[in-house]
């Protein structure tokens, strides 16, 4: 009885809760000895300390712990979370980039058009501009996309999947990952709701397919077009931009100085982005709920 607290009786395996807390665990004792070593060899010279920046670190953490876990306590590989490296993945990963690309425009130009930002000019017209800042967030958003979604997406929805059912499954990572957001500055009960539908919007083309390279691309891309790019906080962070502007719109509307996420306009926005994804995936088989849950 006390062997079926914890494993699987059918399976063979830990249950799911357990899987999980122990991922994290894991995860935990990672950052506390991996920190500390880059952050030494970063004070050593320029160049090693390019190694002690936060996004590598959180990288490196969150993908070695999903890896263990997932061949020692799942019994599964990596890879069967969805991320198959192939011809197609390459295609999804791209639309997924660029898609965000043509929603940010759409808010950039509605909020402008509206009179609810005042747009000052491009940061290229500065004499102190420097295209290496907007070099280094693509960087980081390349890694944060791909360990976010690794993590949320991936680890904890399937396995909760696993659990409790694909429904359920969604609801769970979707609310994890959005509190996972609650110490960002000027993080709210809005940017808490706005951020937990982004993980339906970021779980929707899993479903369709089966693969995380989607919804990899799609977080990718709204962090560096949102903030890179057309200059809205990503989430409560200011980033170097390109397009240079100050918000005078509504709050509640606009999302104010957490970003679009945090308000009422990015829910049309993403009902586009999941059509372009529905429309891009036709044919494909998509996932059938009784299977997974």
């Amino acid at each position: 009885m006390i062997s079926n607290i914890f494993i699987h009786p059918e399976e063979e395996r830990l249950r799911t809760g357990w899987r999980i807390f122990f991922q994290l665990i894991l995860l935990t004792l990672l950052i506390v000895f991996i920190a500390p070593l880059l952050f030494g060899l970063g004070a050593l010279s320029p160049v090693l300390a390019f190694l002690a920046d936060e996004f590598l670190i959180q990288a490196v953490a969150i993908i070695a712990s999903i890896y263990f876990a997932r061949r020692w306590f799942d019994q599964r590989s990596l890879v069967s979370l969805g991320i198959r490296w192939d011809d197609l993945a390459i295609r999804d990963l791209l639309f997924g980039i660029f898609v965000p690309a043509l929603l940010f425009g759409i808010i950039f130009l509605l909020e402008w058009a509206l009179g609810w930002l005042e747009f000052e000019g491009f940061a290229w017209q500065q004499s102190e501009f420097s295209i290496a800042p907007v070099g280094y967030y693509f960087f980081g958003f390349i890694l944060v996309g791909f360990y976010e979604e690794l993590l949320s997406r991936g680890y904890q929805l399937q396995n909760l999947a696993e659990a409790i059912g694909l429904r359920w499954a969604i609801f769970a990572s979707s609310a994890i990952f959005s509190l996972l957001h609650l110490a960002n500055p000027s993080a709210s009960i809005a940017s808490v709701l706005g951020i937990l539908a982004a993980g339906y919007f970021l779980a929707y083309p899993y479903l369709l397919t089966g693969s995380l390279w989607i919804s990899i691309g799609l977080h990718i891309g709204w962090n560096f077009f949102e903030g890179p790019v057309f200059g809205f906080p990503v989430s409560g962070l200011e980033t170097t931009a390109l397009l240079i502007h100050s918000d005078t719109g509504p709050a509640l509307i606009t999302g104010g100085s957490f970003g679009p996420e945090a308000g009422f306009i990015v829910l049309p926005i993403m009902a586009i982005g999941a059509g372009l994804t529905y429309l891009y995936v036709q044919g494909r088989q998509p996932i059938a709920i009784e299977e997974v849950s």
